[in-house]
């Protein structure tokens, strides 16, 4: 680990962190998405290479034992934090990992006094629930933004 952004919250940096992350994203959405096989993890890679390539790009990951198990890529913006990916381990799932990167984000938009924003695939009833749970607004704000033309809901944290 590089260093801690919090309790049980660490940024890491470099392709192995890189790797676990496309890793992580490929488990976790294969599971929400009830795919039979998950996809390898080069389909996955270069969106994560890409997100952290961005000017002031943040991997902050959660270990389960010695293993990352969760991870959130958030992109400063002038006026806004934008949560590019957030997932958990679908085997991890229901242990709490993901409140405690909300929770973190929560502290941190506190702390820079700087709103967050995220977009999560409308019907993705899971994560929405963590994402009200820890306090984050929907907004009236329907794009599809991927590739699978599914529309998704921005919400908002306010610090």
């Amino acid at each position: 680990m590089n260093s801690s952004a919090g309790p049980n919250v660490y940024v890491e940096q470099g392709s192995e962190a890189a790797r676990a992350a496309a890793e992580i994203w490929a488990r976790a959405t294969a599971a929400r998405d009830q795919l039979r096989v998950v996809p390898p993890l080069e389909d996955k890679l270069p969106g994560i290479e890409s997100a952290l390539s961005k000017s002031g790009a943040l991997l902050l990951m959660v270990q389960s034992g010695r293993r990352p198990a969760a991870f959130s890529i958030v992109l400063p913006h002038e006026d806004v934090s934008e949560v590019l990916y957030l997932a958990v381990d679908p085997d991890e799932w229901g242990k709490g990992l993901a409140r405690q990167l909300l929770d973190y984000l929560r502290a941190h938009s506190t702390k820079t006094q700087t709103p967050m924003e995220l977009w999560v695939i409308a019907d993705n009833r899971r994560a929405i629930a963590s994402y009200e749970n820890a306090g984050w607004t929907p907004t009236c704000d329907v794009q599809v933004r991927n590739s699978a033309g599914r529309p998704e809901r921005r919400y908002i944290l306010l610090p």
